[in-house]
């Protein structure tokens, strides 16, 4: 009789080598050589890689044909020029709503981020998740040469076009004219920068994001929601200066570390990674963050 493979065993520091892979310090040959090392052979690291990755075929938790929300593929203006999106909204929807968008993380608008703006939506709010790789001709299939795209990206231009996203929300027929963001990993590091940016945002969601200059801090107007994966040591050595600058500048924020969740442990696409008692209650939290910030 076959026996059933046993599941590989994945440890924190095979997290932290593919963490480091994906936020651009490490290629994925090196990536690989490294976590060959970890796992002890090719053939572990070949079956560990996987499950270190987001699988874009995992299902998703709000169906894309799903009665309760309209979604369609949009084009709106940017500061650089054209931008996609995608813009979701309830489909019985009753009277003004508060507007989300969403920022993906460094991997586009794939359909794990057009999944979350369904969930926005779906919790009441008019959603738009724009895709910042528009400049560049949009995000592609293949998400490691989207991943590589973002080095391109200038970061002025795509904060100004984050800007130019709350300015054509702000004027969404559907909605109240309050605007809040929530992203994730490379989106919530751009959603901090929002704050900085835009005073017109109302409210910001940073799900692991990078924390911006200090100097740059005392300029920010909304309120903050900042979740952060306890295990995340590489984006959490920044959070004691961030408090710091947020309190001498007197801003509504309030944080949350999640104790035992790495960083993108809200991505249910990523086995090794998600931690879906951490990503319940963020979700949570930020669901009733912007109920409260938006009405």
């Amino acid at each position: 009789m076959t026996r059933p493979k046993a599941k590989p065993t994945i440890t924190q520091a095979m997290i932290d080598a593919y963490d480091e892979y994906t936020h651009l310090t490490l290629d994925r040959r090196r990536f690989m050589e490294q976590l060959t090392r970890l796992a002890g052979s090719g053939a572990a690291a070949a079956a560990i890689a996987p499950l270190l990755a987001a699988n874009s075929a995992q299902a998703a938790i709000v169906a894309d044909n799903d009665p309760r929300v309209k979604g369609e593929d949009i084009s709106y203006p940017g500061d650089s020029g054209e931008m996609k999106g995608y813009l979701v909204k309830p489909a019985n929807q009753a009277g003004k709503l508060g507007t989300v968008i969403v920022v993906h993380e460094n991997r586009g608008l794939n359909p794990h981020i057009r999944d979350v703006a369904r969930r926005v939506a779906l919790e009441g709010f008019v959603a738009l998740a724009p895709d910042f790789l528009s400049p560049l001709g949009g995000t592609p299939t293949d998400e490691d040469k989207a991943r590589d795209m973002f080095g391109k990206l200038d970061p002025a231009q795509t904060i100004a076009d984050g800007v130019a996203t709350v300015a054509f929300l702000k004027s969404d027929k559907d909605g109240n004219g309050k605007v809040g963001a929530i992203g994730f990993c490379w989106g919530g590091g751009t959603v901090n920068m929002l704050a900085v940016n835009a005073p017109d945002l109302s409210a910001g969601v940073a799900y692991y994001g990078m924390q911006p200059k200090a100097a740059d801090i005392s300029k920010i107007k909304a309120a903050l929601l900042l979740h952060y994966g306890g295990l995340d040591k590489r984006i959490n050595a920044g959070i004691d200066a961030f408090k710091k600058e947020l309190d001498a500048a007197h801003v509504d924020y309030t944080v949350y570390v999640y104790e035992g969740a790495n960083h993108a442990f809200n991505n249910d696409t990523s086995a090794a990674r998600y931690d879906k008692k951490a990503a319940d209650l963020a979700w949570g939290r930020t669901i009733a963050f912007l109920r409260e910030k938006l009405k």
